[in-house]
């Protein structure tokens, strides 16, 4: 999806599910992992903070993950609130909306709209991180934002940081760079 301006152009084009198509934007905007963006709860958002808190059970590392929400981020869960029919979940399946969409539902949409073994939904969050990284934000606050844990066990140890207000700036911009990709602009 290095093509960012076309492949969000598309995204809004789907003809799809709408709830299929506010997930994905949804998961560009968070640079959250599919399935903690299938699986989202209500319960977890606070529209009025901007902030999504994901509890551990539901994140790959098991420690809870605080996403800064941009203003983009909010009008598609706002968006949602009418769609989701007053469900637990955020993104229901289609066809048990009971559950939560299903983990193949995003790379199904991809390859509908062209791009079957080009890109794939986890791929937007190394699209987030190539464009954070060579725009010159934080390491250390894209790591962050990805939920990725230190590596090196001694920094790991003393270094916890969650970089949460340099994180509200960086998921704005990224959230506006992707308008302005939208609208054919480079940033």
């Amino acid at each position: 999806l290095g093509d960012g301006y076309k492949s969000q152009a598309k995204l809004a084009a789907f003809d799809g599910s709408r709830v299929t198509a506010h997930a994905m934007y949804l998961l560009l905007l968070t640079a959250s992992r599919p399935g903690e963006t299938r699986g989202a709860l209500w319960a977890e958002f606070d529209l009025d903070a901007a902030t999504w808190i994901i509890p551990g059970e539901r994140m790959k590392m098991g420690i809870e993950h605080r996403i800064p929400l941009s203003s983009q981020a909010v009008g598609v869960l706002r968006s949602m609130q009418t769609l989701s029919g007053g469900r637990a979940l955020v993104f229901p399946g289609h066809y048990r909306p009971s559950q939560p969409l299903n983990e193949n539902t995003f790379n199904l949409a991809l390859a509908r709209m062209g791009y079957k073994g080009i890109a794939s939904a986890h791929g937007f969050r190394a699209l987030f991180s190539t464009v954070a990284n060579e725009s010159g934000w934080n390491h250390d606050a894209i790591e962050r934002q990805l939920a990725h844990q230190e590596k090196d066990d001694i920094r790991a140890a003393y270094h916890r940081s969650t970089y949460l207000a340099e994180r509200e700036r960086l998921m704005q911009w990224w959230a506006d760079y992707l308008d302005g990709r939208k609208a054919g602009n480079v940033i």
